[in-house]
């Protein structure tokens, strides 16, 4: 039995839907209630929220498409200032109306004149009073726009009188968007993550034609054995899958195993995948680069990535002013004279200690020191004459603000 029905839509149509959307039918369903029929008044302005990669954007896209309901998909990333964001929505509705995606260039310089250009795109498109949709992925961008834009927005339905629906997608919750001068309230809903079950059954879906569905499912929960406490990501686990799953199957190729003896399987994948737990999520190498180093038996770290590189170099001054910085901490006061000045004269040996100073001084930890004393250090150990410039105060305050050293 079918778990989306709806009288406005056709049978047919959320069958298909259904099939798109696996694990997520709850929130379609949830989502289609709130849509109601195509020329009903929906609820002014939706904000769905949840983790990367919980199926929010896909989710949209696919009801949107499927039921072929009038809509208009932006990203707030890529159109990053309120003008690039409100010339786009107005292209996009230019666009649907011709019906041949021509578009003629649209200039809006404030919110009147995209309300203003937004009542004529939608009077001629010919909408017969249905509900558009107007989709702003990514929303937290929002915040970083004039203060009336994501207002406006909350509440287009009434400025407009129009039947408009806006949806906000975003990784953050309500509470981060509400000004503080307070907003029309939308209607919210949150996207879990996937649990290990859901994708199980979203990643065997993918299973390649010569390869039976159990085989595959078994290779998908060896790979979530491994990867899942890790990385719970859609993404990054179907790329995962796609560039292992020829590794997996090399003992039932050679003929050295069938396709239910798992011991085998799993002890010929298994260092292919602690390899692969190296780089999630940096993708430091191209899939051919990595499946010519599993064919070739070698590591990741033969090819040149973020991971490879064991040191991170510095700017010149900086990388001094750190090491005068380490030895004006741990060296006494006294010490100065002997190790950074080349004539310091003759200083009389004794083996007289302090009691504190039995200790070692990296066992004490670093002691403070004054602003003076590390550039006096600073300009000894450079082998040039170094000017007491800004450029080098400024390294110091960066320095401070990154917690590289502590002011007093």
């Amino acid at each position: 039995m079918p778990n989306l029905e709806h009288p406005a839509y056709p049978a047919a149509d959320l069958l298909h839907l259904e099939s798109l959307v696996p694990c997520r039918e709850s929130q379609v369903s949830t989502l289609l209630s709130i849509f109601g029929e195509r020329q009903q008044f929906s609820f002014p302005s939706l904000f769905i929220y949840g983790h990367t990669s919980s199926g929010k954007t896909y989710v949209m896209k696919t009801l949107l498409t499927t039921l072929q309901l009038p809509h208009v998909f932006v990203n707030c990333v890529e159109y990053f200032t309120s003008r690039l964001l409100l010339e786009e929505i107005l292209i996009q509705l230019q666009s649907c109306s011709s019906g041949t995606g021509q578009t003629s260039p649209v200039h809006c310089d404030t919110l009147n004149d995209f309300i203003r250009l937004f009542k004529q795109a939608v009077a001629s498109w010919e909408l017969q009073d249905q509900t558009l949709y107007i989709v702003l992925d990514r929303a937290e961008q929002l915040r970083e726009m004039e203060a009336n834009i994501l207002p406006a927005f909350l509440r287009l339905q009434e400025l407009t009188d129009r039947n408009v629906t806006v949806i906000l997608l975003s990784e953050i919750v309500w509470e981060l968007f509400r000004p503080n001068i307070g907003c029309f309230e939308p209607f919210t809903m949150y996207f879990p993550d996937y649990s290990i079950g859901h994708l199980q059954k979203i990643l065997s879906q993918n299973h390649p034609p010569e390869y039976s569905a159990d085989f595959y499912a078994a290779y998908i929960n060896i790979l979530l054995g491994v990867f899942y406490m890790v990385c719970r990501d859609l993404k990054e686990l179907r790329h995962l899958a796609a560039l292992n799953f020829a590794k997996y199957c090399e003992p039932v190729v050679r003929g050295e195993a069938n396709e239910r003896d798992t011991r085998k399987l799993w002890k010929n994948i298994e260092p292919h995948l602690k390899k692969a737990m190296q780089t999630v999520y940096l993708r430091e190498i191209s899939s051919s680069q990595w499946e010519r180093l599993q064919h070739d038996g070698g590591e990741p770290g033969q090819l040149k990535g973020l991971s490879a590189h064991t040191h991170v170099e510095l700017p010149y001054y900086s990388k001094f002013l750190l090491i005068a910085a380490y030895l004006a901490s741990y060296n006494p006061v006294r010490t100065d004279k002997r190790f950074f000045l080349k004539h310091h004269g003759k200083i009389r040996k004794t083996n007289f200690m302090k009691k504190h100073e039995k200790t070692s001084n990296h066992l004490l930890g670093p002691k403070p020191f004054p602003l003076d004393r590390l550039l006096a250090i600073l300009y000894s150990i450079v082998d040039n004459r170094v000017a007491p410039t800004a450029n080098i105060f400024s390294q110091v305050s960066v320095y401070l603000l990154f917690y590289l050293l502590f002011s007093i």
